[in-house]
């Protein structure tokens, strides 16, 4: 009697040819990098989202409200961006064919994700520093009072 263990394929594109992904090493490759690429991304989002609500409160004259809805706009972005890019950039191209490889492949990744994320901070701080400046420069608006 056979009893075959099911596998999971997974399929790549590489140089325009298709190959079918069954061999362990890289489904652990997908998942410790899908899962650590995660948790840097959730806490750059997270460390940005908390460190720039004083820096927006500030640019916007005081405005909690305006600040908090900004914040929330500008961390979505960063979310989506940051995570399309941890997903188009999950195939390694070629299978690892031993543990070393897997290494290699994840540090290479890895690296560019947080190099990707040290710039999205930088355009991060760049925007609010012009959004800051801009507030500091201006007026606000007169309240009329009812």
């Amino acid at each position: 009697m056979n009893h075959a263990m099911p596998t999971l394929a997974l399929l790549a594109a590489t140089d325009g040819a298709n190959y079918e992904v069954t061999d362990p090493l890289s489904f652990i490759e997908y998942g410790v990098y899908f899962v650590v690429a995660l948790a840097i991304t959730l806490w750059v989002g997270r460390t940005l989202f908390r460190s720039g609500r004083a820096f927006l409160v500030d640019a916007f004259h005081g405005n909690a409200e305006m600040a908090d809805s900004v914040n929330n706009l500008l961390i979505i972005g960063f979310y989506l961006v940051n995570f399309g890019f941890m997903l188009l950039f999950l195939s390694t191209g070629t299978p690892p064919t031993r543990g070393l490889t897997v290494a290699e492949h994840l540090s290479w990744k890895l690296g560019i994700v947080v190099i990707v994320l040290g710039v999205m901070h930088l355009i991060n701080l760049i925007v609010l520093n012009g959004l800051r400046n801009r507030g500091l420069n201006s007026t606000p608006p007169p309240i009329h009072k009812a």
